[in-house]
């Protein structure tokens, strides 16, 4: 059986190679790397520099003496996204232990999880219009990995759109993670009505959800 294919499957063969060079020598110079791949320093430089630009490697400088300086590379942060993660497998593994061992556990930890994601949210939120709040909460998912983005609406409320699912094996298992992120954005927003008018876990492409404001009751007129 072939072994299922990670993100690093999708780089040319030469620049997989080259990262899977570094990764396992730690950090190597592009000479060091050409003799490895069997092709010339001056072709490893030039995947070595679109490959830095990208974030996948790292140079330093080495000095030796009055000589000129050697340059080394190493894997950078982008690359590690890259190699295989088994962070779902365990999270399940470890929330099953949970479960086992008091089934109210896993509920308490959605929730902690929840209020620590909450306060962060609601200090980047404080103090905007209300748009801007619906912007910034959308660009908080997107960075913890949701492929976020927002749109207004012509009817004046607006709508958060998740592309992707950055907990999806977990929301699969524990219904807990889908009740605890529509609680997040709520709390996060308290002056909002959110609803979730699409959801992945039962069968759409998106988790959406429509935002708008809380209508004020103005205040009734004396006689």
């Amino acid at each position: 059986m072939a072994s299922p294919s990670t993100p690093l499957d999708t780089l040319p063969s030469t620049r997989r190679a080259l990262l899977e060079h570094l990764k396992e020598s730690g950090e190597a110079s592009a000479e060091e790397l050409a003799t490895r791949l069997g092709v010339t320093p001056s072709a490893v430089r030039q995947h070595l520099g679109a490959m830095q630009a990208d974030g996948l490697v790292e140079r330093r400088e080495l000095r030796h003496g009055a000589g000129r300086p050697r340059h080394v590379y190493r894997t950078g942060r982008a690359a590690e996204n890259l190699f295989p993660k088994a962070y779902h497998d365990l999270a399940n593994e470890l929330l099953d232990h949970a479960a086992a061992e008091d089934p109210e556990l896993v509920e308490r930890l959605f929730e902690r999880r929840r209020r620590r994601r909450t306060e962060q949210a609601r200090a980047r939120v404080a103090g905007l219009p209300f748009d801007e709040q619906v912007a910034e909460l959308a660009r908080i998912l997107d960075e913890d990995g949701y492929l976020a983005s927002w749109e207004a609406m012509p009817d004046g409320t607006f709508r958060i759109i998740e592309h992707n699912c950055a907990i999806l094996d977990v929301a699969r298992r524990y219904g807990n993670a889908c009740a605890s992120e529509i609680e997040f954005l709520r709390r996060t927003l308290p002056d909002a009505r959110i609803e979730r008018v699409a959801h992945m876990m039962q069968g759409a492409h998106v988790c959406a959800y429509e935002v708008s404001p809380r209508r004020v009751r103005g205040a009734r007129s004396t006689p």
